[in-house]
């Protein structure tokens, strides 16, 4: 692993996200190495040559001056990386983030795959609506460890119950969602009684990883070839639109209310969960645009 430090003149970015007015990466590039990352577009920016999770650049920022102007905005920490990653442990920029924006009124919503984010509890719970996310797209270890490095899932769970018993509004965000492979409905009754909201959010497969992700399928599930071609070459929707409905009548029959991505951007939090799918991105992206 390639760790330096990088200097950079402000750590709040403003967002065109549409959960966020600011979006906030305390590094650039990301440990856990998820095969299916999204943010490895972001090495071309970087001038490094190694591969998209084998360097972190440590920003380096000058502490934040009057950061009661944030009063009222919210901050998405972990837009294009994990702040929690395992170098946090040393680097402590997240941390540090927090503390400078402790009692600014700024709302602060958090993204993770780590169990490093209970260090700041007791930090975190005095931001006003404070939020955290654990990204979770199977309870099969096996298939996690060939996703991912980050923390186990169990581990992950484990962090989301003692935000939610301690009252911070937690998320679990089940994404990306593998066809054929990811259990939504298991990973919900897994998840139900410890988390406010659940997201859902469709496997996109872009970029170089687009190569990688279907060479792998073709390896270790070949019997899915011919429903991936479907969708990611033939950009089929019959998928997705047979899941939205499944977890349409699922959802009913829990008492969990269910949304759809269009039906609205900040998404309220409610017992028993909130269940959100975001499935079709592109209406997602319009409708920001149009707000």
């Amino acid at each position: 692993m390639i760790i330096k430090e990088i200097d950079v003149k402000s750590v709040m970015t403003k967002s065109n996200l549409p959960v966020s007015d600011y979006s906030v990466n305390p590094y650039v590039g990301c440990s856990h190495a998820c095969k299916y990352c999204y943010a490895s577009f972001m090495k071309r920016f970087t001038n490094h040559p190694e591969s998209w999770g084998e360097f972190i650049d440590v920003k380096l920022w000058p502490e934040i001056k009057k950061p009661e102007k944030y009063a009222g905005k919210e901050a998405f920490l972990g837009s294009v990386t994990d702040c929690y990653q395992p170098c946090e442990a040393k680097y402590k920029r997240t941390r540090a983030l927090l503390e400078q924006l402790q009692g600014s009124g700024i709302s602060i919503s958090i993204a993770t795959k780590s169990d490093l984010v209970l260090r700041d509890i007791d930090l975190i719970k005095t931001f006003p609506n404070a939020r955290v996310s654990w990204s979770i797209n199977t309870l099969d270890e096996d298939f996690r460890k060939e996703m991912d490095r980050g923390v186990s899932i169990e581990r992950r769970l484990a962090a989301m119950k003692q935000f939610y018993d301690t009252g911070v509004q937690t998320t679990c965000f089940i994404s990306p969602i593998f066809p054929g492979i990811t259990d939504v409905k298991a990973i919900i009754e897994r998840a139900k009684r410890q988390c406010n909201l659940v997201w859902l959010e469709n496997l996109n497969l872009r970029g170089d990883y687009r190569v990688r992700i279907l060479e792998w399928i073709h390896e270790k599930h070949p019997e899915l070839d011919g429903l991936y071609q479907d969708i990611y070459s033939k950009k089929s929707r019959a998928y997705w639109t047979a899941l939205d409905e499944e977890m349409r009548e699922y959802t009913k029959a829990e008492g969990m209310p269910y949304l759809r991505d269009d039906d609205q951007h900040r998404s309220p939090f409610g017992e028993p969960p909130v269940v959100v799918n975001y499935f079709y991105h592109e209406e997602v992206k319009k409708s920001a645009k149009k707000e």
